[in-house]
């Protein structure tokens, strides 16, 4: 296990170090160049020049990839020229409140589809099993925004029972704790969707095999054959998904935090994009390309643990 994790650790830090390569060339590709997206179109030939030299601009672009990625790794991500605020204390602001949304999304969307699946995977072809599906399709092929507004209209619009934006969301969540209701939903529906329908097929695959048919031909009760049996190997996929699904949600959040006015990553991403304010985006990017280097990492260790025959790979 010690060699798995080591090895997979390795792969993460090449990836990363390929994924600095590429956002580093990403911010020296930039129309104009960085120094006139901070100066404006207008600026002149002298103050042009004269911020590229106090930037370090006019270096080699290895020594620049060099001073970027140390002031990187110490948590200098640059500095945000429209709201005149570095970017890593945005992100440390922004941050915490994508995760919270992500974090419980997540966990519900978990804890709805996997007895969900297993059910489906247990009553299979038959007409619950063929309902819940027809749902779980509909909820599958909807995209986010669409989900979003349809909650909108049914809960702020027509029932008037949950607030449709979150502005005011600030630490003390108790007292905030409702505006969260429909960006969570907006999230947890298409996760739902997603993980309920692997877990349905892996749990009709276990329920296959032959470790399974043993246990019924011996009598083993239903629900104790598929919490022992059944529920372990059909969350394998479970854990495989979780990881590949988080960076998925984190950028896929942007909408839904631009809809529900949700003051996260994805509303900090989107308020960049209109003010072309190109280091808090690069940013926001490379935290989202962490979070799918981490996902994967965590995917395959879970995996691992859950699979021990996965290690030997």
């Amino acid at each position: 296990m010690i060699a798995y994790v080591i090895r997979r650790l390795g792969q993460a830090v090449i990836v990363m170090f390929i994924v600095s390569v590429v956002v580093f060339g990403i911010l020296h590709l930039l129309p104009g160049g960085l120094v006139r997206a901070q100066l404006g179109p207008r600026a002149t030939p002298l103050a042009v020049h004269d911020l590229t030299v106090q930037e370090g601009l006019n270096k080699p672009l290895v020594v620049q990839y060099g001073i970027w990625a140390w002031h990187a790794l110490q948590g200098n991500l640059g500095f945000s020229y429209k709201l005149n605020q570095s970017v890593a204390s945005l992100l440390g602001e922004y941050l915490p409140r994508d995760l919270l949304l992500v974090g419980v999304s997540l966990l519900f969307a978990i804890a709805i589809a996997v007895p969900l699946g297993i059910w489906q995977g247990y009553r299979r072809n038959r007409p619950d099993d063929n309902a819940l599906s027809t749902i779980m399709l509909i909820f599958y092929s909807a995209p986010s925004f669409l989900l979003a507004v349809c909650l909108i209209v049914v809960f702020n619009i027509w029932t008037n029972l949950l607030p449709s934006t979150a502005t005011n969301f600030g630490a003390n969540v108790g007292t905030d704790v409702r505006v969260l209701a429909l960006p969570v939903m907006a999230l947890c529906l298409g996760n739902v969707s997603y993980f309920s329908r692997y877990v349905r097929s892996a749990t009709i695959d276990n329920l296959l095999s032959d470790h399974v048919r043993t246990a019924i031909a011996k009598g083993a009760a239903p629900r104790r054959m598929l919490a022992r049996h059944v529920l372990r190997n059909s969350l394998s996929s479970t854990v495989t998904l979780v990881g590949l699904t988080l960076p998925y949600v984190l950028s896929g959040s942007l909408v839904i935090e631009a809809l529900f006015n949700f003051p996260g990553m994805g509303l900090l991403f989107w308020n960049a994009a209109q003010d072309r304010d190109f280091p808090v985006l690069l940013g926001v990017v490379l935290v989202v390309t962490v979070a799918t280097v981490v996902g994967n990492l965590l995917a395959d260790l879970g995996y691992a643990a859950l699979d021990p025959r996965v290690r030997l790979r």
